[in-house]
């Protein structure tokens, strides 16, 4: 018995072959565009394939790029450190079953890392994932984006917020986020990456985010 709230409606109506028709036409030219799209990428480019239409990314603004930096940098080494799986950052192209996502950061565990190769161009949802915000791209970080990556099983999302200096701590609850956590202050700590726990100010200070790597390395 079908009992989606979308769905349910249109089976009760006599032009659902007219409906079916329109839709599947159109899906067959959003795949046409989306094998185009991979032909037409290539390793300069930062591109995502989102609901039929190839979005290319600008330039960022520097403080874009350090918290960025920073992030990546204590995950990646709190990962290796404990052999947890892998961190990727910018250009991991998240392929999912309609959309083509290039998260900031996404951790991979073990499971999942254990069958990327050197020549892995597409890779599965995240089990954890992070976007900086910008004006440009804030309304995609918390709709479709968050939207699609709940539905593939992402366990969590943060959405950081470099000018304000806060994160978002988003967990996966069924098929949909729920915000967890939203701070500026104090510590914040991954439920996905077991013991990653890191001051929220390291994420935005050069300084701050020094001294926690030192802790990470010797701890």
């Amino acid at each position: 018995m079908i009992t989606d709230p979308i769905i349910t409606p249109l089976i009760h109506l006599p032009k659902l072959p007219v409906y079916l028709e329109t839709l599947n036409a159109f899906y067959a030219e959003e795949k046409k565009k989306r094998l185009a799209f991979y032909d037409w990428l290539t390793e300069e480019v930062k591109a995502e394939f989102i609901e039929g239409e190839v979005v290319i990314h600008s330039p960022t603004k520097n403080q874009h790029i350090e918290v960025c930096g920073f992030l990546y940098r204590l995950l990646s080494v709190y990962v290796d450190m404990h052999d947890l799986g892998s961190v990727k950052m910018e250009k991991a192209l998240i392929r999912l079953t309609r959309n083509d996502f290039e998260p900031n950061i996404c951790f991979f565990g073990k499971e999942k890392t254990a069958v990327f190769e050197k020549n892995t161009l597409f890779f599965p949802a995240p089990d954890f994932v992070v976007e900086v915000l910008s004006k440009s791209t804030e309304d995609r970080h918390g709709g479709i984006k968050a939207k699609d990556y709940a539905l593939h099983g992402v366990q969590e999302y943060w959405m950081v917020d470099a000018e304000a200096e806060m994160i978002e701590q988003y967990l996966l609850e069924g098929d949909e986020f729920k915000l967890h956590i939203k701070t500026n202050d104090g510590n914040i700590s991954s439920r996905v990456i077991g013991g990653f726990t890191i001051p929220v100010s390291a994420v935005f200070h050069k300084e701050q985010n020094v001294l926690t790597l030192q802790k990470l390395l010797t701890t």
